[in-house]
């Protein structure tokens, strides 16, 4: 099948649309006692980092493999859901950069027939992301959607900035992605999977992602169009949920395709500086005709100020 390096499925950015706008986000957050309940320990090591895979995508820099180690740590067992982030809110008063922008980034599908007939953008290059009016963590699919109902998915329409003003709060951190991809892997050398190399074993699916032809047919064969439960589908061997599609998940490092620049030996951080944050492990809207990111080696970027319906995170903390 043909794969589209330089397209991207998995989310829209700021940048496409407007310049950057300088937001100011509060720093003087209420610090939630720290807890490392629903966290997994996970032992940290020596692993081969990245693919040469044919169907892995150079231009995104998931090559060459080389070694890379990390110290153990506890990682988040799913992604921060609707019912904690709602909980962070509650606490804080934070407001997302969806809520401060106006609008957030909607696949086309999940409109209500009102709501689409207010929609005047969507990204030239990825026609189906709709700009959304009133699209935000609380509204996914825009004014007229809630997340009653779905408090156990995952939150979405979260910036990185969003994603470390609840770091700071919750006294956690997001991983770095060296500590992701290990994580990720389960403890299993080279497998394409969280799970090993075929995509769904003995005929079940493992993930949530695309089935069907992108983006008009999802036939929904693992069972959802968007999010699923945050602890849906078997766990991988660290007891790690939905590490593999369902939603994209924020790591703290800059973007690079450049080995150097991106650190080698023990826990490297990523470039110093740049203009794109590190997202990992694909999302509901991937499929492998076209975005093929839910493999282990796979990542993308996207700016930090950036919020879509597939967009979420989970913590780490130092062991």
């Amino acid at each position: 099948m043909v794969q589209k390096e330089n397209s991207h499925c998995c989310a829209a950015s700021r940048l496409k649309l407007m310049d950057k706008d300088d937001w100011k986000l509060d720093t003087k957050l209420t610090r939630k006692k720290f807890s490392r309940e629903n966290m997994v320990y996970i032992p940290g090591g020596s692993f081969l980092m990245g693919t040469n895979d044919k169907e892995g995508f150079p231009l995104d820099g998931e090559g060459p493999i080389r070694k890379a180690t990390v110290s153990p740590f506890y990682m988040d067992e799913c992604t921060v859901t609707n019912a904690d982030f709602k909980s962070f809110v509650t606490a804080t008063g934070y407001i997302t950069e969806a809520e401060k922008f106006g609008d957030s980034f909607v696949f086309y599908q999940f409109l209500s027939s009102e709501t689409d007939k207010k929609v005047t953008q969507k990204v030239q290059q990825t026609p189906w992301w709709m700009v959304v009016e009133g699209a935000c963590w609380k509204n996914p699919e825009g004014p007229d959607s809630a997340i009653e109902g779905r408090l156990d998915h995952p939150v979405i329409h979260i910036s990185w900035n969003d994603a470390q003003a609840y770091c700071k709060w919750s006294g956690k951190r997001l991983p770095t992605e060296t500590e992701w991809e290990f994580a990720a892997r389960g403890g299993l050398e080279q497998k394409k999977y969280p799970w090993g190399d075929e995509l769904t074993p003995d005929g079940i699916h493992q993930c949530n992602i695309w089935q069907g032809s992108f983006p008009k047919v999802n036939s929904m064969e693992d069972g959802y169009a968007g999010t699923a439960p945050a602890k849906s589908f078997p766990t991988n061997g660290y007891g790690l949920y939905n590490i593999s599609g369902n939603v994209w998940e924020w790591c703290s490092d800059w973007f690079s395709i450049n080995i150097q620049s991106r650190g080698v030996g023990a826990n490297p951080k990523g470039p110093k500086t740049g203009d794109m944050r590190i997202m990992r492990g694909g999302s509901y809207l991937c499929h492998q005709s076209y975005c093929n990111r839910y493999r282990v080696a796979a990542r993308t970027s996207n700016t930090p100020d950036s919020s879509t319906g597939n967009i979420g995170f989970r913590c780490v903390v130092d062991a």
